[in-house]
């Protein structure tokens, strides 16, 4: 009897892989052929949620490209300076932006800034209130802490897989698929902010009889903000670097560029079109961490 199993037992290990490639294949046949159907049946709905999106995505870059480089230097520069008080960013960041125009990118980069202005919107809109969940309920972060890691170690042409079939080509797929990828940094860096609060200012507020809301909008997300400022730091650096990705279902601007060099292996359209990606990440990197120290000492001076 032991010897006859022994016997058969290799010819049962070998139908193994063909069992199992035949049961991923009608699993798989399942999946997308229950996916499309509901891209089907709720298409038109989705595309129409989206449609405001679409509507300011497209103000916002008219509005920079239309408006004179000059008039939008001018208030770049007034933001920069005003948000982080650092005259030396300031100066960089008019540099910065004369080299970029000189080159002929202006068009482009105004493109990009728009696009990352509203993903970077979208992600503090939809990432604060997930932390704050998170820091607030131990299930809520069990339950979301797993979806943020496969969001953050999915490569990031997958993303672009469903949203494709979902929107098709444009910018608005291109715009989902930026935020999908930039905003788990917002919802952790946002949960981690609110924890890290000192028990015993909480205990403080408590004894004044606070309520829970007033412990979180007066005290918690105050002294949180810095934290949540490198959450949003975090968010445009990611979205600047899915930018070039996203340009391969139509997104525009430096990212369209770039994949235009690659294809065609101009190297110095690369560079050039890359040297305004990384001006763009400096900036911004430089004036949200200025900002960021502000708030910290503004925060050390109210509660130290």
């Amino acid at each position: 009897m032991a010897s006859t199993l022994c016997k058969a037992l290799p010819d049962i290990l070998c139908q193994f892989p063909e069992l199992g490639r035949s049961d991923m294949l009608t699993f798989r046949r399942t999946v997308d052929s229950g996916f499309k159907s509901f891209v089907r049946a709720y298409g038109d709905v989705i595309d129409t949620t989206m449609q405001p999106l679409q509507w300011f995505l497209n103000w916002l870059e008219n509005l920079f490209t239309d408006s004179p480089w000059i008039i939008f230097l001018i208030c770049l520069a007034l933001v920069v300076y005003i948000t982080g008080r650092d005259i030396k960013v300031t100066i960089g960041t008019i540099i910065s932006m004369l080299l970029i125009g000189f080159v002929g990118l202006w068009e482009d980069t105004m493109t990009t800034l728009a696009m990352v202005t509203v993903c970077t919107l979208i992600a503090i809109v939809v990432g604060i209130p997930i932390g704050i969940l998170m820091a607030r309920s131990e299930r809520a972060q069990s339950v979301i802490n797993p979806v943020l890691d496969v969001m953050q170690t999915m490569p990031t042409f997958v993303y672009l897989i469903p949203v494709v079939m979902i929107f098709g080509i444009g910018k608005v797929p291109g715009l989902i698929a930026v935020v999908i990828y930039a905003i788990p940094p917002m919802i952790r860096l946002t949960n981690l902010g609110i924890r890290l609060v000192d028990k015993e200012v909480l205990e403080a507020a408590d004894a004044f009889g606070s309520s829970n809301q007033q412990k979180l909008f007066n005290v918690q997300v105050p002294l949180a903000l810095p934290t949540i400022m490198a959450g949003i730091n975090q968010t445009i650096m990611m979205s600047l670097a899915m930018v070039v990705v996203a340009s391969m279902i139509g997104v525009g601007g430096l990212g369209k560029n770039v994949l235009f060099a690659i294809n065609n292996q101009y190297f110095t359209v690369g560079f050039l079109n890359g040297f305004a990606l990384v001006a763009i990440a400096i900036i911004f990197d430089r004036t949200s961490q200025a900002f960021g120290k502000r708030l910290q000492k503004h925060s050390e001076v109210v509660h130290g």
